[in-house]
């Protein structure tokens, strides 16, 4: 039986479903929905549905996505009789998608959580397998999907106390959407230990963004990128956050040797304002956005584009990681991001003290000799210089990240093992 907070999420979602159109037009009109395909969102579409069984993937942004690739990359190679939909609910993920995704994969905005734009949906690709990564809670998706016999996992999964809070005054509520998950594999103990606590039956621990190969990358890019900056030494400052940009520039400016700094903001959208602090700051600046190339006189490439994170990534000799110094400005935490995706093209890697994101694998990486950790971005030049001036040793502590980030990767292969069993059988041919 349905609970009550459940049935009555149910009626207000549906009284309320016959605004969601104007409210995605508003959103569109500032960015945030994609304008030709904002029926997505309430289950239409313009792609017809393959033959044969389907497997649905989704997450929700571009974290989540892009630590959802590995996994669809198995599917196409180890079953290519299945078609493989991916969903997701931002535009930036989904550009991204657009480059990353194998061919024949399809791609589709998630829907809203209205009881119509989920049976349009489900009606249309009729899964038989959804796989939701990290925290996608959706109590009408999933107990609409749930009563249709599709086979639902909640993988690498993330829940944070505040969800858990979310949930505490409808116990039985939380229990029936939780349960309603064949598999649930959090990515962490402490996940693992809310997830209980709203009634789910965890299996085991996975986490897939430990998984993964070394990100791709444009090789004619890189060769111009390479001899345009010359000899200097390069630092990138990856995945930086409001308020980080001006603070690293401003600390490496006191580094003795000149560098190149290379910086890749997590949203490339905030381009402009960082051109305006740059501007403000006296930096002698280019801008990859504008179709800027770096010059002699250029000390800072602001590089606002989307997945050129392995380009960049390959140009480095050190690395540091943005979303980790927010605490230390002022500002609100962040979490940190992927210090793999650095280890594993062994370039030697700093942080700042906020990585409660990636805790076990910042720790790790750490522990191995392959990341420093350091307090505040006035502290990068005395981590920096070192690097700089004994390549070397910078060489064998990349080479110690990425042997760390291999033995991280495992995760994957027991995902795999955990899937089959809810993974439709390949059919006889005829």
């Amino acid at each position: 039986m349905t609970p009550l907070p459940l049935l009555a999420y149910r009626l207000l979602t549906r009284a309320l479903e016959p605004l969601a159109p104007r409210l995605l037009d508003a959103r569109a009109a500032r960015g945030k929905e994609d304008p030709a395909r904002v029926d997505e969102r309430m289950g239409f579409t313009r792609i017809e549905r393959p033959e044969g069984d389907l497997v649905w993937l989704h997450g929700v942004s571009v974290g989540e996505t892009l630590s959802l690739l590995p996994l669809v990359e198995r599917f196409v190679k180890a079953r290519p009789d299945l078609t493989v939909l991916v969903t997701s609910g931002t535009v930036t993920s989904a550009r991204i998608l657009e480059d990353r995704l194998p061919k024949g994969v399809i791609h589709q905005y998630a829907p809203v959580d209205g009881p119509g734009a989920v049976g349009r949906f489900l009606d249309h690709w009729r899964p038989a397998l959804a796989v939701f990564v990290e925290s996608e809670l959706w109590p009408n998706l999933l107990l609409e999907a749930h009563r249709r016999g599709v086979k639902l996992a909640l993988v690498s999964a993330r829940i944070t106390d505040k969800t858990v809070e979310g949930w505490r005054r409808f116990p039985a509520s939380a229990q029936a959407v939780t349960r309603a998950f064949d598999l649930v594999l959090p990515q962490d103990a402490a996940s693992a230990e809310r997830l209980e606590r709203m009634g789910a039956r965890v299996d085991d621990l996975v986490n897939l963004k430990l998984a993964g190969e070394p990100l791709p990358h444009d090789t004619a890019a890189f060769s111009r990128l390479s001899a345009a900056i010359g000899d200097r030494p390069v630092i990138v400052a990856a995945s930086t956050h409001e308020g980080e940009e001006i603070a690293i520039v401003r600390a490496l400016d006191k580094l003795s040797e000149r560098v190149c700094l290379i910086l890749l903001p997590r949203h490339p959208e905030r381009g402009p304002l960082i051109a305006e602090a740059l501007q403000r700051e006296g930096a002698a600046f280019a801008m990859r956005s504008r179709g800027e190339t770096i010059g002699r006189d250029t000390d800072v490439y602001l590089a606002d584009t989307l997945n050129e994170m392995g380009l960049f990534l390959r140009l480095a000799d050190v690395v540091v990681m943005g979303g980790s110094f927010a605490p230390a400005l002022g500002l609100p935490a962040v979490g940190g991001h992927n210090p793999l995706e650095p280890a594993r093209l062994g370039r030697p890697t700093i942080t700042g003290p906020d990585a409660s994101n990636w805790a076990s694998v910042t720790a790790a990486l750490a522990q191995s000799g392959g990341l420093i950790l350091v307090q505040a971005p006035w502290d990068l030049p005395q981590a920096v210089a070192p690097l700089l001036a004994d390549p070397a040793a910078a060489k064998a502590m990349g080479e110690r990240a990425r042997r760390a980030a291999a033995e991280a990767g495992g995760d994957l292969e027991r995902l795999w093992s955990w899937l089959a069993p809810l993974t439709p059988q390949k059919r006889p041919r005829r």
